[in-house]
């Protein structure tokens, strides 16, 4: 598994811990340490799609800006054989 694949892979593993966590709180919104959880899980989120979207392509279309260069288009498109 190169870099890319890597950081893609640990996006999607901090990206479901946020998802289910969000699905705790919505039934236990007082639950103190599971919003410390929620913070601290969505912070790396952040830093890895950045870091990813610095280094190769943005995933979403607010990490599309780079300087004075559009690079939205840059990503692979499915039937291009990445994502599956």
């Amino acid at each position: 598994m190169n870099q890319k694949e890597q950081m893609l892979r640990d996006i999607g593993i901090v990206s479901f811990a946020l998802v289910d966590l969000a699905l705790y709180l919505d039934t236990h919104p007082n639950d103190c340490k599971a919003m410390e959880y929620f913070n601290h899980y969505n912070r790396i989120y952040h830093q890895l799609v950045k870091d990813f979207s610095q280094n190769y392509y943005p995933l979403m279309l607010t990490g599309a800006e780079s300087g004075k260069e559009w690079r939205w288009g840059a990503a692979p498109l499915p039937w291009e054989g990445v994502c599956g």
